[in-house]
């Protein structure tokens, strides 16, 4: 394991610069604007934004104040951000926890809720809810190598448990979103005897053997999501299926990434919440690392994917309004020990990012019963 601090050569920023200045935009579908895909008068402004006022190297800073490292486990390359909480002085050490991001996220967009978890005395909050946080940046994501075989939960979940013992924590506990959601439950699946507990915000849904018998209410709730996904799933069916072909464009083209990306940060949140400097800086990462196209290799191996088991350890569920209305019973078939459920007020499918005090308030309220 060594020190590691994110410095993007400066002809890294040259070339994108060029690349920025060069760019050729699309003329907008007819239609409403972003009823077709990332309105283009919306990218012309982020991306004259990006080439002249976006200022990659305070973000570099910013970044640096959390302090991060390369580990190797089991042959592949793990980048991770590593904060040790503050605790009570005398008392017992803060609790370790793994906290995994998803797509199209990099392990940036889980950094607003490090500092309240790992001090929450210096936030209003209780000294003895505090954790050690440990933010891993996903396989093919970031500044962490992709695996010789398929990206896929349990294998994920095998690497966190390894870096969790390279780091001296022999139990800990969890807490995912959309990709890292799914690593959390196989985490503590595959390693229930190690994982304290496991917090969810986007819980898990039952696979279809797990389906039989649904309520009313069940079927509502799934209903309602196959209608919110209807149209909206093109993404997903290219990454899963052509992941090459649409990177070739992607890593050639910051526009293109930007669209891609934005896009999603756009349509899955709770409103228009994030700057351009938001939005940016996860794009930054994707661009200056290369790697957007490994980062699809959750979608294509995810037919390598086994059946999620019951999960038995205490699980708590953080309900946002992405998955507005999912009934406790569904998430029952799944969580056999709920100890914890909160439908939240606010935050999309970012949540962490967009409502980092309700997400930290939840995490810490289900842990402290399980210290």
């Amino acid at each position: 394991m060594e020190p590691f601090r994110i410095d993007v050569p400066e002809a890294v920023l040259e070339d994108l610069r060029l690349r920025l200045e060069a760019t050729r935009f699309p003329s907008r579908t007819p239609g409403e604007p972003w009823s077709a895909g990332t309105d283009p008068d919306y990218l012309r402004e982020l991306v004259e934004y990006w080439a002249g006022n976006f200022d990659w190297r305070a973000k570099e800073a910013w970044l640096a104040g959390f302090p991060q490292f390369l580990a190797d486990i089991g042959g592949q390359t793990v980048h991770f951000a590593h904060v040790r909480g503050a605790g009570v002085p005398g008392g017992p050490p803060p609790m370790p926890l793994v906290v995994t991001h998803g797509w199209p996220y990099s392990f940036a967009d889980m950094l607003p809720i490090v500092s309240l978890l790992a001090d929450p005395g210096a936030h209003g909050g209780d000294p003895a809810d505090a954790f050690d946080v440990v933010v891993p940046s996903l396989p093919g994501y970031g500044w962490s190598s992709a695996p010789e075989g398929p990206v896929i939960g349990p294998a994920t979940a095998d690497v966190w448990a390894g870096l969790m013992a390279l780091l001296g924590y022999e139990r800990f506990g969890t807490y995912g979103e959309d990709v890292g959601a799914g690593v959390s439950d196989w985490l503590a699946a595959r390693h229930a005897e190690r994982v304290i507990g496991v917090h969810a915000a986007h819980p898990a849904y039952p696979p279809d053997e797990r389906r039989t018998e649904l309520t009313s209410e069940e079927r509502k709730f799934l209903d309602w999501l196959k209608n919110r996904w209807a149209g909206g799933e093109g993404y997903s069916q290219i990454q899963s299926t052509r992941p090459d072909t649409l990177a070739a464009g992607l890593l050639d083209s910051p526009s293109g990434l930007a669209a891609w990306i934005s896009e999603k940060f756009r349509a899955w949140s709770d409103g228009d919440r994030f700057t351009y400097d938001d939005i940016l800086t996860t794009v930054m990462i994707y661009w200056v690392t290369g790697t957007i196209g490994t980062s699809f290799r959750a979608y294509h191996d995810d037919r390598f994917e086994p059946v999620l088991p019951v999960i038995t350890v205490p699980a708590g569920i953080s309900v946002s309004r992405a998955d507005l209305g999912m009934p406790r019973s569904l998430a029952e078939r799944t969580y056999a020990d709920i100890r914890f459920w909160n439908d939240l007020p606010a935050g999309g499918h970012f949540v962490a990012k967009e409502e980092p005090e309700l997400v930290t308030a939840d995490v810490r309220e289900f842990f402290r019963g399980l210290r």
